[in-house]
């Protein structure tokens, strides 16, 4: 199984906080590695086409942000920066 998930939240997607399942925007399923890399450069070009900001980690986790973009955080009290994150799932990587 091949799969990209777009989530946004104040965290980078990398952290997986408990919950953070719940960030989830859309998932796309893939049946080949081909299919999953050419759906993913296109949306790594869209995603830099609208964010100035971006950062991998082991090219599984992508984070995109603008710094205007930020919403009130109760638990700290203070803004804290939305980032839209990229996770592929790949059978190698599946247990993340």
């Amino acid at each position: 199984m091949y799969k990209i998930i777009y989530m946004k939240a104040d965290y980078e997607p990398w952290w997986q906080f408990e919950g953070w399942e719940e960030f989830i925007v859309s998932e796309q399923f893939f049946e080949t590695d081909e299919q999953l890399q050419a759906t993913l450069q296109s949306t790594l070009q869209k995603f830099r086409a609208n964010y100035e900001n971006e950062t991998c980690k082991n090219e599984l986790f992508y984070a995109f942000w603008s710094e205007d973009e930020c919403e009130f955080c109760e638990a700290c009290d203070e803004e804290a920066q939305i980032y839209h994150g990229i996770i592929v799932l790949t059978p190698e990587n599946i247990q993340i």
